[in-house]
């Protein structure tokens, strides 16, 4: 058996690796939660538990995507600042600190949590109708208002 000595972490290092842990446990927590609603499912079979993981972290991948284009419109910091030592308390820039105080938007729109946007886009809906008289049916689709459709505008941009 071989061992593996490792060398010493300095602080800083140690600090990120214990914030990295959180961040793995922060997509956990997410992975649960109303936003995902990937609920467990008790499998036995290999290839099904591989699949269900397989399909929870690209919903959390995708979920990433849709926060960091949805930046500008929620709390998020868009222009976090440069990296600085770990140790010290994590700062915010001036404008996520202005958008989370105000809880407004430069331009005046309220600012939304990843919930609270998606709450809304739940009101663009396609309803299936029936003329009375004729008995044709056809969809109909309600038009996103000005904030629905610029989130739905920033979705456009993802790259992947």
């Amino acid at each position: 058996m071989t061992i593996v000595v490792l060398p010493p972490l300095a602080a800083g290092e140690v600090v990120l690796a214990y914030k990295n842990l959180s961040e793995v446990e922060r997509s956990f927590r997410t992975m649960k939660s109303p936003d995902l609603q990937v609920r467990p499912i008790h499998h036995r079979l290999p290839d099904r538990v591989t699949a269900h993981l397989f399909i929870c972290a690209l919903a959390y991948y995708v979920r990433w995507h849709m926060q960091q284009a949805w930046s500008s419109l929620t709390f998020q910091d868009e222009h976090p600042p440069e990296k600085r030592d770990p140790v010290l308390p994590a700062e915010r820039s001036a404008e996520a600190t202005s958008k989370a105080q105000t809880r407004t938007l430069p331009d005046g729109q309220a600012t939304h949590s990843f919930r609270t946007l998606l709450n809304s886009l739940r009101t663009i809906v396609q309803n299936d109708c029936k003329h009375d008289k004729t008995g044709v049916t056809f969809s109909m689709t309600t038009t996103p208002n000005k904030e629905q459709q610029h989130a739905l505008d920033l979705l456009k941009s993802i790259k992947l």
